[in-house]
């Protein structure tokens, strides 16, 4: 393989030294490692070294996805499993081609659809199409293209299904007035047409939402599951002695607690180049001695407990959701008790299905949405429930894959729901569902400090999967 990809350096008149070379023969597929290196590099290098594999690698510019291969081997029972269907890991056929937007779009509108179908207080829609021809209460489900106010204080939304668009026509006495609209969600809107105006005249908007009746039912199990998102480590404001802590607590007590299971839900490291001057805050300034750290942490946690680990922003994956499990190349020093999975990921749990999500998306929704803030981020996690959507907004500052399906979409009602991304911590029951915000394991960063946004580390949250109740261990 070492003559193959020498060869293929040579028709580029490329050199690579022999510590990228190191790098490249370590990728599981070498030669299709190199030939995105080559597709990404800036034109007329003629040598090329670690570091500048290493910025392809900060940038994110090389999406990496885990093999196919990486299953849970014969220590990972019945007991937790990855739902199928909603890992992207080696699932991922985008090429960023308008058709695959399109269908990508076409996929949402129709998951959601079903959804808001599914609904007693809805049922089945007619096309907007049909609709506008109509002059009695009409049914119809469209996706948000545009939300505008008038110059009396009335909404205005535009709607659009795969038959035509229409205007949506919101009083400002109505009880509906006070509904909030994000662009790219799909809702049903239920009201009747004007002839004059050719607008329909809104008079309940329905939502996907949870079911009402999706209720937290207990079980015989005395297992509990516990999480540990922003872990960030690599940077010079990781929490060890917290860190070191939580794991002896894990230590003395997780038998006895029967903690079973982790669950990370992403930024398990700080990276390298996620943000600007950030090398001047790590203290690892090397993405795979990052991992490297993070695997010998850890392996001091006791053996009985199952781990799973997927990915954040901070993470070397692509920064486009859904997010493929961690690449083999960055995880090969850990132990085989732990699961890589990509981001987002559905787990079944001893009977429980657990949602990990690790919330770039909150971004987008603390920015289009005024009452929602970073400060409350379980606020933003049942807007997501409501919409049955983890991140419909398109086009802002989180990213988003145009794959075949919708992985985004909350087809499934899960038990529990986890997220982080924001550093904060805390739960909120929402329809039977157990929110969960998953704290951080690093403390203010200057970047936070700047915004004045003080972060709350080192707490574990821990969920009995029997009765559902939800501790936070604070390790501070």
């Amino acid at each position: 393989m070492k003559d193959e990809v020498l060869s293929a350096a040579m028709s580029k008149g490329i050199f690579f030294t022999p510590e990228a070379m190191e790098m490249i023969l370590s990728n599981d597929k070498p030669m299709e490692f190199v030939n995105t290196v080559f597709a990404h590099l800036s034109r007329n290098v003629l040598f090329v070294d670690k570091k500048d594999i290493m910025d392809c690698i900060a940038g994110d510019k090389i999406l990496f996805e885990s093999p196919k291969e990486i299953k849970p081997n014969n220590k990972f029972t019945s007991d937790l499993t990855v739902v199928k269907g909603t890992d992207i890991t080696g699932e991922s056929t985008c090429e960023g081609k308008v058709n695959d937007f399109a269908n990508y779009f076409r996929a949402r509108y129709f998951t959601m659809k079903r959804l808001i179908e599914k609904r007693n207080d809805f049922g089945k829609a007619m096309s907007i199409e049909r609709a506008r021809t109509l002059d009695r209460e009409v049914r119809v489900i469209g996706m948000v293209y545009d939300k505008s106010t008038t110059k009396n204080g009335h909404t205005m939304l535009s709607v659009e299904d795969d038959t035509g668009m229409a205007k949506v026509f919101i009083s400002k006495d109505s009880p509906i007035a006070s509904e909030v609209f994000v662009t790219d969600e799909v809702i049903g809107i239920i009201g009747k047409p004007n002839s004059k105006t050719q607008f329909i005249m809104a008079e309940k908007i329905v939502r996907p939402d949870i079911p009402k009746t999706h209720t937290w039912e207990l079980s015989d199990s005395n297992s509990k599951i516990a999480f540990l998102s922003d872990v960030h480590v690599g940077s010079s404001t990781f929490l060890e002695p917290q860190w070191e802590k939580m794991v002896s607590w894990l230590k003395a007590n997780s038998v006895k607690e029967n903690i079973n299971y982790l669950v990370f839900p992403g930024d398990v490291v700080d990276g390298i180049g996620v943000f600007p001057d950030q090398d001047k805050e790590l203290d690892i300034p090397d993405i795979y001695q990052q991992y490297d750290k993070l695997a010998e942490y850890l392996k001091e946690i006791p053996d009985h407990i199952k781990m799973v680990i997927h990915p954040g922003n901070h993470d070397a994956a692509r920064p486009a959701e859904p997010q493929p499990a961690l690449n083999a190349v960055f995880t090969k020093t850990f132990d085989s008790n732990i699961l890589m999975v990509g981001n987002p990921i559905y787990l079944n749990v001893e009977g429980r299905t657990v949602l990990s999500y690790h919330g770039k998306s909150i971004d987008d929704w603390v920015a289009g949405v005024q009452y929602l803030t970073y400060e409350d981020p379980l606020r933003v996690m049942k807007e997501m429930c409501i919409r049955r959507h983890l991140a419909p907004i398109y086009g802002q500052r989180n990213a988003l894959a145009p794959e075949k399906k919708d992985y985004m979409a909350m087809e499934i009602v899960p038990d529990i729901f986890v997220s982080g991304h924001v550093h904060g911590a805390g739960q909120l029951q929402y329809n039977g569902v157990r929110l969960i915000n998953a704290s951080t394991w690093q403390s203010q960063t200057e970047y936070q400090r700047m915004h004045n946004f003080n972060p709350d580390p080192a707490i574990m949250p821990v969920v009995d999967l029997g009765t559902g109740k939800v501790e936070m261990k604070d390790f501070n």
